[in-house]
């Protein structure tokens, strides 16, 4: 059933257990909200939706054993700020033995670029020419002419744990450009990166957001000039040749350990299936009804929702989803 309660403690001593709770993403509409408690609803699981109102109380109440989970579904946290307040409701979840979607010690190595660049290239995946530096070096750090030439100009630049474009220097010339991305966002690493332009296909830019739930693929085009998505067909697989894309985010999740993220990839004008931005967990989700520019299409975040709620199910019977 759907807790609708404000109340999130305990009674007679005893712990109050959810089935399902979600952390609230920010940035979204309320369609995928109420998808997730729609199914919940038919699949007779209890569910919690921890907005900013009832975070604090909530992990107070989780600290003190008044409440518990057997799922939790991550939304929104911050990896990379531990002292942020659902960074930490999140990994006291999990210090708790609640199953978190996806367990945060498996989201940060995968959120991390610069840990996860390398692994990806000895896994064989095709990514960007890519100089990482540590936040320590750059008031010092030179590139040497031969990673200039291999980078070109111009160049990117992006925080090793950086999402929603924070930080992202798109038209980078030189090293000098790193210090406008630690002024946007503070962080481990900086990743500068060749810039790879999409070939085109028919009128659209090769580039897509694929998004992975425990085991199902879902491929968008996604125009990476005006942020418009659109459901890539099958008919478009067959007709550009683009059934790499599920193969290439198959073999990311195999090699991140993540059950729920997005990932960005772009086709070359010589056929290379690049990927740009390597995991993107809490994935936006805000709908193409509420967001005609920029908005994931409503039938498939409702097909997200539907997944995620089957395997919670699962998960929080202790069975393995399917």
């Amino acid at each position: 059933m759907i807790d609708t309660t404000p109340s999130i403690t305990g009674t007679s001593g005893v712990a109050r257990i959810y089935d399902l709770v979600m952390t609230h993403q920010l940035d979204a509409d309320d369609f995928f909200i109420h998808r997730v408690q729609e199914h919940c609803a038919a699949a007779g699981l209890n569910f919690f939706l921890v907005e900013p109102l009832w975070a604090e109380a909530f992990l107070q109440n989780l600290l003190s054993g008044r409440v518990w989970a057997r799922v939790l579904l991550n939304m929104h946290s911050e990896h990379h700020l531990p002292e942020e307040l659902y960074h930490r409701l999140v990994r006291a979840a999990a210090e708790r033995n609640v199953t978190v979607i996806d367990p945060p010690d498996v989201a940060l190595a995968a959120f991390d670029k610069a840990t996860l660049h390398p692994r990806l290239i000895g896994a064989g995946i095709d990514v960007p020419f890519t100089v990482i530096v540590p936040r320590e070096q750059v008031a010092g750090f030179q590139l040497t002419p031969e990673d200039l030439a291999a980078l070109g100009s111009p160049f990117v630049i992006k925080p090793g744990m950086g999402y929603g474009r924070r930080g992202v220097i798109l038209e980078a010339t030189t090293e000098k450009d790193l210090f406008r991305s630690v002024a946007t966002m503070n962080n481990g690493h900086y990743l500068l990166q060749k810039r790879v332009v999409p070939r085109l296909l028919g009128e659209r830019p090769a580039y897509f957001r694929a998004y992975f739930v425990f085991g199902s693929v879902w491929v968008c085009w996604w125009n990476c000039f005006t942020d418009h998505y659109a459901e890539l067909s099958d008919a478009d697989r067959q007709q550009f040749g683009l059934q790499r894309l599920e193969e290439i985010v198959r073999r990311i999740a195999a090699l991140s350990g993540m059950n729920f993220f997005s990932s960005e990839i772009a086709v070359t004008g010589s056929n290379e299936f690049v990927a740009i931005d390597y995991v993107n967990d809490q994935c936006h989700l805000l709908t193409q009804s509420a967001s005609p520019k920029n908005g994931v299409p409503d039938a498939l975040v409702a097909r997200i929702a539907r997944r995620l709620v089957e395997a919670a199910a699962s998960l929080a019977s202790g069975r393995k989803p399917v």
